[in-house]
């Protein structure tokens, strides 16, 4: 039996959540609101179970978004997502973030360069190769400077995610031609998406317990650094 995930993704400013069975969709949300994740989840979830006329118990497996993105957006996802798997007694899937935005350009021939928004003049970014029906990483996941990143695309490229809409002038100076760009309504990463890798977690039996699920930041917390400051300079016990 094709297994029933329910999939959230909160480390983007819009949120997403999906309801698959095996490789059909069944229901999806997308919300680029000015909210945030704890204002709409739970409910947005108990919405789009009803919807699809489902219980928690039907539920197979939770797939979630670990990142990289939003602290507060990740945090607040994984938590609901750990919660509800203890609720409904199911494992967890793992999905990247950038992996998804690389899944919503299927069968390109061009190389696929991710650029989420990592502010501090940073982006988050990994590049993909389109291989058999899925985004395989060609560069390992990273947080850099974007001209950095870009320095090291030597041919056409293709680009998705909103760090590609803030830092598209930067690309097209340094790229020109080279750079390829996806449709604005893609830029940001779609529960759908994310089913689909974690359908594929499930089917390699990389199933997770709420223990063993972590976040992928990239980068230390802005409390982390001010707390490591803090302790350099001795003004903290």
């Amino acid at each position: 039996m094709p297994p029933i995930l329910l999939t959230i993704q909160t480390a983007s400013p819009a949120g997403s959540l999906a309801i698959s069975d095996g490789g059909r969709l069944l229901a999806e949300i997308n919300l680029d609101v000015r909210k945030t994740a704890t204002e709409w989840l739970l409910q947005s979830i108990e919405d789009l179970l009803y919807k699809a006329e489902l219980d928690k118990g039907d539920l197979d497996a939770i797939g979630v978004v670990r990142g990289p993105g939003s602290f507060t957006g990740l945090r607040v996802g994984l938590a609901t997502a750990k919660g509800l798997s203890l609720a409904a007694n199911c494992p967890l899937l793992g999905i990247s973030s950038l992996q998804c935005l690389a899944m919503q350009l299927p069968f390109t021939s061009l190389p696929v360069c991710v650029m989420l928004d990592a502010r501090k003049q940073e982006v988050y970014a990994a590049l993909y190769n389109w291989e058999a029906g899925s985004p395989h990483p060609v560069a390992e996941e990273r947080v850099i400077k974007p001209e950095i990143l870009l320095s090291d695309i030597p041919g056409e490229t293709l680009f998705i995610g909103n760090g590609a809409l803030v830092y598209r002038s930067l690309i097209v100076r340094q790229l020109a031609g080279r750079a390829h760009f996806a449709p604005a309504f893609l830029n940001l990463p779609r529960a759908g998406a994310a089913a689909a890798l974690g359908l594929a977690e499930w089917q390699a039996g990389r199933l997770l317990s709420a223990d063993e699920l972590m976040p992928k930041y990239l980068r230390p917390s802005e409390a982390e650094l001010n707390f490591a400051t803090k302790k350099k300079k001795g003004n903290c016990c």
